[in-house]
């Protein structure tokens, strides 16, 4: 019996039978023209559907598109132009077995378009309440807010209250766009509202104020969704699909969606005539922290209590979401709270997902990293990419094709750069070997797991991936440009990492100063020299084997109490790697200080999850200090000052950790190209662009050598 059994089996959604409980839910792809699917967006959707994914969900669609859509780029239901394209998408999702409904939406408050021609948004009830977007763009980049500002020309929104003639002209355009999508052949719609579009603005007693017929009480708030689905089931009939999703609470949000309202309003959608109910969640609009509390969940399973109150109170199947892993998802459907399972950005990482589960091959499965890189493409209206998953979003990516002439290749580094590149030459026929210096693989991927656990399953899957694909791995193993040219390989892939270094600063040498380096023997008893320790300490690492990091359970247990540094830290470095370390540290009860020579902090992080980062350190109290000049170091104490002519400042310092001055550079590489041998440089040895770029390097060069 599958260990997945439960998640690969059949169901039922009203009439549709689904051949497992896998569901793709939708994700903006932002790749319309003017509203029209292209080839590209069916070719997203097929190639899951051919691995076998279960319900897949055409990204969110706007009934009366241009008016109330978000972007020129989603696709458009308001004309019978559309149908052509959704025909093509269902036959192709059909023809490998799979079922596909489209997510209806108007989009309300959030309606860009409307913004950028002109319109007034949509609202339930004026004057709206109040925002604060101080918390919204605090801790973006210029940059970041020019490309936002970009999505309506620099134009800003105004609204107005919906009448009773609007709101009957949106019923209406739901129950014709439904009917369009059942004329292409597709199966079913998902009525969205939630995540702050209109039909959810009408659910919530913050934005819907209101004293008709449609606002006052639970009751007559959702009597906008109950219109709608009541619309499209008597234009479509019992044999089409409606699956309405809905927000399970409204965070950080006064007066708004709590789970109880949301188990009414989910009651209200069944009664009226709804399939299933999907559950997701939504936060406060005008802070950006809020956004990782929905719809973007940056926890495990974050959305269990809201999906299990549902569950509990309706009759129809209920999807959940919420960053659900497939052994999560075999959990909560063993455990009864819920009958099906979204998995939106885990099936962005990993298109065969599903095929590998069939296989009984789960550790094959690429995890998502929860680092947000797709999602945040989404605020500039641009098409997700992700970085474990070096195809997502890059229509010019080298295709993957067998080898016109296999060739021996040596690779030198076992991170993620090297096993990427690895795996996809493997796979197109190359006789491969790894060679690792150290005795496990994953390289500082493996030690970022300190601070980010979800790395480590990463450099699992990569390790699985290799070994499947018949890779020769030698761990344990230092070559120079003379054993490589003995070898007789073909040509050599350098994936050695970047260096780290001290900055030119007085104290910089001192005994508390630590690297990166450094900081990874401390945590790891690796052979590094341990600086700035006492000899129990010295002791303690060395005798550390339980903070080994070959393991992701061995990871896991970095005890808040062990920790071998002392109890004032200061960071020098505000970048990912810097913050990561502060906040780490700061849980561990330790009092950190980061000082950050540039104007912004976390700039390496997708925005949403530098929000949540920051976020969350400041909570355990690290201090951030940006454009940050450190003068000295002493030995209990870091000086500087804030610009070129800030008054000299102090902070106190058991310890100091370096976390800049890294730079790439692959020392072999003149020595190999000087004797003659074919040689390429990835990872943080060509440029220091972390995680997503050694997977895209490593990815190209396995593809195209």
């Amino acid at each position: 019996m599958s260990v997945h059994a439960r998640l690969l089996s059949p169901g039922t959604i009203g009439s549709m039978a689904v051949r497992n409980r896998i569901v793709m839910p939708a994700m903006d792809q932002n790749l319309c023209d003017d509203g029209l699917l292209t080839e590209a967006n069916v070719a997203h959707y097929e190639e899951r559907a051919e691995a076998g994914v279960g319900l897949l969900i055409l990204e969110t669609s706007a009934v009366q598109w241009p008016v109330g859509a978000t972007s020129r780029h989603q696709p458009m239901l308001s004309s019978d132009t559309c149908i052509p394209g959704l025909t093509q998408l269902a036959d192709r999702v059909h023809a490998h077995g799979a079922k596909m409904v489209v997510q209806m939406c108007h989009h309300g408050k959030t309606a860009l378009v409307d913004t950028a021609e002109e319109r007034a948004q949509l609202v339930p009830s004026m004057p709206m309440p109040e925002l604060d977007m101080g918390r919204f763009i605090r801790d973006l980049t210029m940059d970041e807010l020019m490309k936002l500002a970009g999505n309506t020309g620099g134009k800003m929104p105004s609204y107005r209250e919906a009448t009773t003639d609007d709101l009957a002209g949106v019923v209406e355009s739901f129950a014709d766009a439904a009917a369009r999508v059942q004329t292409a052949g597709l199966d079913g719609v998902e009525i969205h509202a939630a995540h702050g579009y209109l039909l959810s603005t009408f659910l919530s007693p913050n934005w819907n104020r209101r004293d008709d017929e449609y606002g006052g009480s639970a009751d007559r708030r959702t009597r906008l969704l109950r219109e709608v689905v009541a619309a499209i089931r008597a234009r479509c009939g019992t044999g089409f699909a409606i699956i309405v999703r809905i927000d399970g609470a409204e965070f950080t949000v006064d007066g708004g969606i709590t789970p109880d309202l949301s188990v009414q309003h989910a009651a209200a959608a069944v009664e009226a005539g709804a399939d299933a109910v999907h559950v997701s969640a939504i936060g406060s609009p005008d802070n950006g922290v809020s956004f990782t509390d929905g719809p973007l969940p940056y926890q495990e399973v974050q959305y269990a209590e809201l999906f299990r109150a549902v569950k509990r109170v309706v009759s129809a199947p209920v999807i959940a979401v919420g960053r659900i892993s497939p052994d999560a998802g075999e959990q909560v459907l063993a455990d009864g709270d819920a009958d099906f399972i979204a998995m939106g950005r885990q099936l962005l990482a990993d298109p065969q997902l599903a095929k590998h589960l069939i296989d009984g091959r789960p550790e094959l499965v690429r995890p998502c990293i929860n680092c947000m890189v797709c999602v945040a493409e989404n605020f500039w209206d641009a098409s997700p990419v992700c970085a474990v998953n070096a195809r997502l979003g890059r229509p010019d990516a080298p295709p993957i094709e067998p080898a016109t002439t296999p060739r021996r290749l040596a690779i030198v580094g076992g991170g993620p750069a090297g096993l990427e590149a690895a795996r996809v030459a493997a796979g197109r026929g190359h006789d491969v070997t790894v060679f690792e210096r150290s005795t496990h693989l994953g390289g500082t991927a493996r030690f970022s797991a300190v601070t980010t656990p979800v790395n480590a399953a990463l450099v699992d899957h990569l390790v699985a991936a290799v070994t499947a694909a018949g890779v020769d791995v030698q761990t344990g193993t230092e070559v120079a440009a003379d054993s490589l040219r003995a070898g007789g390989f073909d040509a050599v892939v350098l994936a050695t990492g970047a260096h780290r270094s001290r900055p030119d600063l007085a104290g910089a040498d001192l005994d508390h100063v630590l690297t990166g380096d450094d900081l990874r023997s401390m945590l790891t008893g690796g052979d590094v020299e341990l600086r700035g320790l006492s000899t129990m300490q010295r002791l303690a690492v060395k005798a550390g084997q339980r903070l080994d990091l070959t393991t992701p359970e061995r990871v896991r247990i970095l005890s808040r109490q062990w920790m071998p540094l002392g109890q004032q830290i200061v960071v020098i470095g505000g970048g990912l790697v810097g913050v990561e370390i502060a906040e780490f540290l700061a849980e561990r009860d330790r009092k950190v200080t980061v000082l950050e020579p540039g104007p912004h902090l976390g700039v390496e992080m997708a925005h949403p999850r530098r929000w949540r980062t920051l976020d969350t350190a400041r909570a355990h109290g690290v201090a951030f200090a940006i454009d940050a000049r450190v003068s000295s170091i002493t030995k209990d104490l870091v000086q500087f000052r804030v610009g070129d002519d800030g008054e000299l400042q102090e902070v106190a310092a058991d310890h100091v950790i370096i976390a800049d001055h890294v730079a790439a550079g692959a020392p072999l590489e003149d020595e190999l190209v000087a004797a003659g041998i074919e040689t390429h440089v990835v990872g943080d040895a060509a440029a220091v662009t972390y995680i997503q770029g050694a997977m895209r390097t490593g990815h190209d060069i396995g593809a195209t050598i």
